[in-house]
């Protein structure tokens, strides 16, 4: 037997009263949960640890069964005892809601994917914000982070002095995956921005560059909501014939999307990380990011950056950097395939084996 399994161990990683899979806090979680499931046999077996993944109950049972499930509830952020079972480990997989570590947890991390609120809210709802999250802050031992400028955002903002780790997160590579055409888009030719279309992704500024700029193709993907339904009423009124929003995009679509566009544009006004960036640049396509918060730091030299979001320098910056990030296509490849999310559900995997201090 493997002196390093001495008692039973728990480890809790929790998703919290998470909404939704499929956006990106979604796609954090899922990745990690997968990778957790597949080592958990071994861990089980080599050091005595047990799995268990807390999130809403018509989840159970989505990552296999030789993870335990927890079911979550709005009463554990005043009061989280989960039975007699006392944790050795438990990760908050984000910042969203008051849930904090069940009663008895000897060791607890948080990760916190952005500190948003401070720069798309008004100023007394986002220190309303900030003072509800230093509360639950106070609740856990160590915290995680995606980005070194959200680390020093923590480290502003919520006045934290304890240790942060900085991991990265994944994109997965899509260019083997199943593809499905959209109509509209010509395959080649369109720019394409994919996000939910929220105020702080800034899509209502491409609008703007496809009315000064009629003979390009923009295409706007993203879920069903307000904001695609308001942004493709306000197409039609303006005419602005060479707007296509696509709305309940599937993966499918998706990456046909990625793999057909003539370049990515991503004007966000706040990322704590961003995603789909990097999911296109696996296909080597020119990426175009603003020059805001982390999206500099997953871009790198990679991507070009507006610096402002006038419609004539937009396109400017885009006509003038094609070129050459077309020809950048391998190295582009390359970067992306730096971010994975083997590498990054490893380095939460060491965070919990230092704890545990597991060999």
């Amino acid at each position: 037997m493997d002196e390093t399994f001495k008692t039973e161990k728990h480890i809790g990683i929790s998703l919290g009263m998470i909404d939704s899979l499929n956006d990106g806090l979604g796609e954090f979680s899922t990745q990690i949960c997968e990778h957790i499931a597949a080592v958990a046999p071994a861990w089980r077996e080599q050091s005595g640890v047990t799995f268990h993944l807390h999130m809403p109950a018509r989840w159970h049972g989505r990552f296999g069964p030789d993870v335990a499930y927890l079911a979550t509830n709005k009463f554990q952020g005043y009061w989280h005892l989960q039975g007699l079972r006392r944790f050795d480990v438990w990760h908050g997989l984000n910042q969203l809601g008051r849930t904090g570590p069940p009663i008895g947890t000897r060791q607890s991390l948080l990760t916190i994917h952005d500190l948003n609120p401070i720069y798309h809210d008004a100023e007394r709802e986002a220190k309303q914000a900030m003072r509800k999250l230093k509360l639950r802050l106070r609740k856990f031992d160590g915290v995680t982070t995606l980005t070194r400028y959200v680390e020093s955002d923590i480290r502003k903002h919520l006045d934290w002095r304890g240790p942060v780790s900085v991991i990265a997160n994944g994109a997965r590579d899509l260019t083997s995956h199943a593809q499905q055409g959209v109509a509209g888009p010509k395959p080649g030719q369109f720019l394409l921005h994919l996000s939910r279309m929220a105020a702080s992704k800034n899509p209502q500024c491409l609008l703007e560059l496809a009315a000064i700029w009629p003979e390009q193709q923009v295409v706007l993907a993203g879920p069903p909501s307000s904001d695609s339904d308001r942004l493709m009423v306000q197409a039609c009124e303006r005419g602005l014939s060479n707007v296509c929003v696509v709305r309940g995009v599937s993966n499918e679509q998706k990456t046909w999307l990625y793999a057909n566009c003539r370049a990515f544009v991503f004007p966000s006004l706040t990322e704590g990380f961003g995603l789909p960036p990097l999911e296109v640049m696996h296909f080597g396509k020119p990426v175009f990011l603003s020059d805001r918060t982390s999206l500099p730091e997953v871009g790198g030299a990679m991507a070009a950056y507006f610096k402002n979001f006038e419609p004539h320098s937009m396109r400017l910056c885009i006509e003038s950097e094609l070129a050459g990030l077309q020809a950048k296509a391998p190295a582009i490849r390359a970067h992306a395939a730096r971010f994975t999310w083997d590498r990054a559900a490893q380095a939460y995997l060491a965070i919990y084996r230092d704890l545990l201090r597991l060999r």
